[in-house]
């Protein structure tokens, strides 16, 4: 058993508010609209390696999961951007080599 902190009554371990006096003895929580705040590192990597998968994910996770979405999605983009920079590469490569 806990005590208030205002009036010193004892309450339930799991009370949040005093029956007493009312007054609040334990942070609100509010477990419904708890947004997932992990930064989802692993879904950039796999949106880096198949960036399919990754816009995928983002378009689902987008409302649901921000994070997770992002750092699919930024994966997916890196990728892309990494691809391009490869095939310019490639392309000039072998312009230089059968010129």
């Amino acid at each position: 058993m806990a005590y208030c902190i205002k009036c010193g009554s004892q309450i339930s371990d799991e009370a949040v508010v005093c029956p007493k006096c009312g007054v609040q003895v334990k942070p609100l929580s509010d477990t419904t609209n708890q947004i997932d705040n992990s930064d989802g590192i692993g879904f950039g990597f796999l949106g880096f390696f198949v960036p399919i998968a990754g816009l995928i994910l983002y378009l689902i996770w987008k409302d649901d999961k921000p994070k997770k979405a992002k750092a699919a999605g930024i994966g997916a983009l890196i990728n892309l951007a990494f691809d391009l920079v490869v095939g310019i590469i490639w392309f000039l490569f072998l312009v230089i080599v059968y010129a």
